[in-house]
């Protein structure tokens, strides 16, 4: 610690106050009074390590005006229920390593400056819904052993939450994210619901216990992160990195005007990715999915080398590129064809999955009479290359 502690006892690390050397919590009535005097709209509030309890905190801010300048209270630990309502922190605020008790609720408070809650442990709910921060938001190595509200906050500068522990609910639905949030190792116990939020987000290796709902602006990762049950993506003029996720309950991926990358990917349950407008899927390489459907994509830049299961890959109402032997395949219902003037070589030949990279697990072409059926009636993509192949003869 880097301030006199209390001479109350050699335990109490609440920071000492003149001239008595006692932390606020120690201070007999007297004592008290004078220091809560010198307290004043606007001004510096010191209460690092001070154990603060309900009416202690509502003298605090009562002297202050509700209006507190810069605020240091790191490793404070507050045992009753913390509510901040109406209150504006004027400066920049610390709480790491705080300990909160009981229920913390900064519903309705403004932060014109920084926030740092890094490694605060939170033993009941945590309420940030409503709250306005100027600056950044730090989470980091925070402990939310219960229900976690984020909903409709602004965070001017962004929030990070790297190795941030979230063991109950969470939600940041309507959240403006400014500078974007970082979730990068975190761990959700119980449901993410993270929808309609604008700004760009960051799950690089963050582990979903139980369903995760995840949207985003600009920019959405989920590299590398785990999800133990649902896993449901939403986006609009966004780009998805999904790069070497895993989901072992259903994926449901749906772009509007927005790219995904799938590789490395291991989905398994079922799994569907759709697009509207001018969406795209860029690569499945290596992905191992059983029960994966693509419908309304642009498919002229994906890659498919690796894809551990193509017969499990269903398509529809997507777009191929011109591959190198000169078909076009625009998998539609019903499906189209064009054909260029270069002839089929005899005795079948190999259409690869992807367009001029020609870096798909190609489907050697046979009888179309025994070609496989798809119970499902939708084509799959290496049903309809022998299809296609069957008829260039």
């Amino acid at each position: 610690m880097d301030w006199v502690t209390c001479a109350h006892s050699d335990t109490c690390t609440g920071i000492a106050s003149r001239p008595t050397g006692r932390c606020l919590a120690h201070l007999d009535p007297e004592d008290l009074r004078a220091a809560l005097a010198t307290l004043s709209p606007g001004r510096l509030l010191d209460l690092r390590g001070t154990t603060v309890t309900s009416a202690l905190l509502a003298m605090v801010l009562d002297a202050t005006g509700g209006r507190p300048g810069r605020a240091r209270l790191d490793r404070a630990r507050f045992t009753g229920d913390v509510r901040l309502s109406g209150v504006t922190f004027c400066g920049d605020v610390s709480l790491d390593g705080a300990r909160f008790d009981r229920l913390a609720s900064f519903f309705g408070a403004r932060f014109e400056g920084n926030v740092s809650l890094a490694g605060v442990r939170f033993g009941r709910e945590l309420s940030f819904h409503g709250v306005t921060v100027r600056g950044h938001v730090s989470l980091d190595q925070a402990v939310m052993s219960r229900d976690a509200l984020f909903s409709q906050a602004r965070f001017g500068h962004g929030l990070s939450c790297e190795r941030a522990r979230f063991d109950g609910f969470a939600t940041f639905d309507g959240a403006g994210l400014g500078d974007g949030a970082v979730f990068r190792g975190a761990r959700f116990g119980r449901t993410l619901s993270f929808r309609k939020v604008t700004g760009q987000a960051w799950f690089e290796a963050a582990h979903f216990v139980s369903d995760a709902y995840l949207s985003a602006t600009g920019r959405l990762s989920a590299a590398r992160a785990r999800a133990d049950g649902l896993l449901d993506v939403a986006v609009a003029h966004c780009g998805v990195d999904l790069r070497g996720v895993e989901v072992t309950g259903p994926t449901h991926v749906r772009l509007t005007d927005s790219q995904a990358d799938l590789e490395g990917a291991v989905l398994r349950g079922p799994a569907t990715v759709t697009g509207r407008g001018r969406s795209a899927l860029t690569s499945l390489r290596r992905v191992d999915a059983g029960d994966l459907v693509l419908h309304g994509l642009d498919l002229t830049s994906c890659h498919f080398t690796g894809l551990a299961h193509p017969s499990g890959v269903r398509v529809k109402d997507c777009t191929f590129a011109f591959t190198p032997r000169g078909v076009q395949l625009s998998l539609r219902w019903p499906m189209l064809r064009r054909l260029s003037r270069r002839p089929a070589p005899a005795g079948g030949h190999t259409v690869p999955a992807t367009g001029s990279g020609g870096d798909g697990p190609g489907v050697t072409t046979g009888d179309p009479a025994a070609l496989p059926t798809d119970p499902t009636g939708l084509p799959s993509a290496e049903t309809e290359a022998h299809r296609q192949a069957g008829h260039d003869r």
